[in-house]
């Protein structure tokens, strides 16, 4: 008998874990706020990556959105009000880099938006695929007034380069999938979810083809370059916390959840 989704662990309900030989897939499930990031969830993910951290019989982790309209649609902003800001980002940007970290080969399926907490974890992932309707982006300066840790401005650029990376974040437009390929940011555009899908198994099946062997190696060294070149400047929490505790953030938060257009006054 299943069980009612009223009385269901909230990270069992919007995250949903399903095992195949070599491979563990992740879906975000919350289709109705375009499967905003939970502090469950995180939680949830968190727990996933330190279990995998240490399980040889797993090539692959994959990510991935439900419903057909996003990826993920960045974080659930009543999460911010109920601790505090700078910690939870911290504790956040903690998982990112345990996703990263991983052993695995990590990819992310991007069918729709893939924004705010959603890009971080996209670009935390070794590979991308997506569809051509698929859009990424950062566009919290029309938002919510808030600001990203180093380590996660640094991993876009890396992904997406410098270029784009300052246009989603300073002119808050939106990166569209052939943009994004054409950057190397994504690896494969489908026409359709049905192709997106097909493309995700001809992946899989190369993937457990490869050495593993090669596939730690090549990992374990681009992560060690990554980690040096990406760490979040001394200052970072300082100025997160200026921005947190600033009044534009207080006008985002009321104006997102007022379903308002904020009026930032900076």
């Amino acid at each position: 008998m299943s069980q009612d989704p009223a009385t269901q662990d909230p990270a069992t309900r919007d995250l949903r874990i399903e095992r195949a030989p070599g491979v563990v897939t992740v879906t975000f499930d919350r289709p109705h706020r375009h499967n905003a990031f939970t502090r469950e969830m995180y939680a949830a993910m968190r727990a996933l990556c330190e279990e995998l951290a240490t399980d040889p019989d797993t090539r692959v982790l994959v990510l991935r959105g439900a419903g057909g309209r996003a990826f993920a649609a960045g974080n659930e902003i009543s999460d911010f009000l109920e601790q505090e800001p700078v910690a939870y980002e911290d504790w956040i940007r903690e998982l990112l880099e345990a996703l990263f970290a991983l052993p695995q080969v990590t990819v992310a399926v991007v069918d729709g938006v893939c924004v705010g907490g959603g890009l971080a974890v996209a670009t935390h992932c070794d590979l991308r695929l997506a569809t051509a309707g698929s859009r990424f982006g950062y566009p919290i300066a029309r938002t919510l007034g808030n600001a990203l840790a180093g380590s996660i401005v640094y991993r876009c650029a890396s992904v997406f380069g410098e270029s784009l990376t300052r246009e989603m974040l300073l002119a808050s437009r939106l990166v569209d999938a052939p943009r994004a390929h054409a950057v190397g940011a994504v690896m494969t555009v489908a026409p359709d979810a049905e192709e997106l899908d097909a493309e995700l198994a001809r992946l899989l099946e190369g993937l457990a083809a490869a050495s593993p062997v090669t596939i730690r190696a090549t990992k374990g060294q681009l992560l060690d370059r990554a980690r040096r070149l990406e760490v979040s400047p001394a200052a970072d929490a300082e100025m997160l916390r200026e921005v947190y505790t600033g009044p534009d953030f207080a006008e985002g938060v009321r104006a997102f959840l007022a379903k308002e257009k904020p009026a930032f006054r900076g």
